[in-house]
């Protein structure tokens, strides 16, 4: 009996495939983050993708839209435990940094980045599985960690040559505060019911500070007229924002305050933050953080306090493929073409002696149907996005040399030469970096890569 041919099995929605042409903005965003973080001291943390249920249950709160509606949980049919899928990091760090008693000796400043995972529906730049960059400075008090972490998303920004993003602050003051301010705004809202949505029903009396940041155009008015948490604050938590505007103002980061800022999270308190673009639709946060004392307690630690931030990684790199139009996909430096097999023997050769200079090599090998022509393997060289093309053949082989082919020049009649095979690297090193003179032995991968 003939064997019926098998569906497709496809990639589940909204978790998406990186593919290799995007592999390189990747690179530069991840590499460009881990330089910013590490100039201001933030080591990296790397916590489990599964955690308890219960963490985020406890942290993030039972009536958040997370917990209530977008957590992917299951029971662990091993032993009965009940696990969920990180639907953000904070939680997992804040365990950790208690579990191994990570602020004993000092406060501490960390980062992360990794995937998270929310059942939400698919947009532009957000997705079931997506990627965040974070930051939490665990044990420090003052207002001036909190410009810290604002100052250095903007370094970030400028780093990676974003435009258009701007800062918006409030301070949500501390816990007694928000009481007095959420029994006075569920009496506001019980005035308006019919004014509400159901979704803003539905957190009237569960956390109504989410009513705050609707989305819906029929309840903006009612919104502004809302009593306002700025009003409600403390002294100590009003000189903490004015503290936290008087760092921004000295260094020059424009800020606006907006008294409707809240976060999603229970544990959140004074400072909050986001950056917001234009350039992503309605959806327009690619960073949010603030201040989160609480949560350290919550978790069955002594009071600490701590704060950060999140950011996520696809509505990021939307923007820099708004502002980079012209990002260089190359995947190497050196494209080695060969025909023959003394040159295909020698190839390997040369491609390990340019590689140990540290440029990148891709050395054409054989795909399905044979080695390839000399015209099909240059077009490949091409398609690599390389800077040369060097190609050996009979000729070269019994001469001692390589032909190099810039494959970039814009002078086509003059674009390619012989180059002794022991004078290559040199040769190569010298084009790319422009003949500075120096040693070039020990060159470490990255240094020189004009792709990077």
């Amino acid at each position: 009996m003939a064997e019926t041919k098998k569906d497709k099995i496809l990639g589940v929605k909204g978790m998406n495939d990186i593919l290799p042409d995007d592999a390189p903005l990747w690179e530069l965003f991840e590499n460009t983050v881990q330089s910013v973080l590490k100039s201001y001291g933030y080591q990296q943390i790397r916590t489990p993708i599964v955690e308890p249920t219960a963490l985020f249950a406890r942290g993030l709160g039972e009536v958040t839209d997370i917990v209530e509606k977008e957590m992917y949980s299951f029971t662990d049919s091993m032993n009965g435990d009940q696990l969920t899928l990180r639907p953000e990091c904070t939680a997992g760090v804040v365990r950790s940094v208690l579990e191994h008693n990570l602020t004993y000796d000092s406060p501490k400043r960390l980062w992360y980045t990794g995937p998270m995972f929310r059942h939400e529906r698919p947009q532009r730049g957000r997705y079931r599985q997506f990627h965040q960059v974070g930051a939490e400075a665990v044990g420090f008090a003052g207002p001036d960690i909190d410009a810290e972490l604002i100052m250095l998303c903007q370094r970030l920004w400028d780093d990676l040559g974003l435009e258009g993003i701007r800062l918006e602050i409030n301070s949500i003051g501390d816990a007694e505060e928000r009481n007095r301010h959420r029994a006075d705004l569920i009496a506001y809202f019980e005035q308006h019911r019919n004014q509400l949505d159901e979704d803003a029903l539905r957190r009237l009396h569960s956390n109504p500070l989410r009513i705050l940041d609707t989305k819906n155009p029929a309840m903006q008015s009612l919104v502004d007229n809302a009593p306002k948490l700025l009003d409600y604050l403390g002294e100590e938590s009003r000189v903490h924002f004015e503290g936290v505007q008087r760092f921004l103002n000295h260094n020059n980061v424009p800020f606006k305050i907006n008294p409707r800022l809240v976060r999603g999270m229970d544990y959140y308190n004074r400072t909050v933050f986001e950056w917001i673009t234009d350039q992503l639709g309605a959806q327009g946060t690619v960073c949010g953080g603030g201040r989160y004392d609480p949560l350290v307690e919550i978790f069955g630690g002594k009071p600490t306090p701590a704060v950060g931030f999140a950011m996520g990684v696809e509505r990021l790199l939307e923007l820099m493929k708004v502002s980079t139009e012209t990002f260089s996909r190359s995947q190497c430096d050196v494209y080695m073409v060969h025909q023959g097999e003394a040159a295909q023997m020698q190839s390997f050769v040369l491609s390990e002696r340019i590689r140990d200079a540290g440029l990148d090599v891709v050395l054409h090998c054989a795909a399905a149907g044979g080695a390839g022509s000399f015209k099909s393997q240059m077009k490949r060289a091409d398609a690599s996005g390389a800077a040369f093309a060097v190609i050996l053949g009979d000729d070269e082989i019994a001469r001692g040399e390589a032909t190099v082919k810039h494959l970039r020049s814009g002078d086509m009649n003059n674009n390619q030469q012989a180059v002794a095979q022991d004078k290559l690297v040199d040769f190569l090193i010298d084009q790319i970096t422009g003949g500075d003179d120096h040693d070039h032995g020990h060159l470490h991968a990255g240094q020189i890569h004009t792709h990077h």
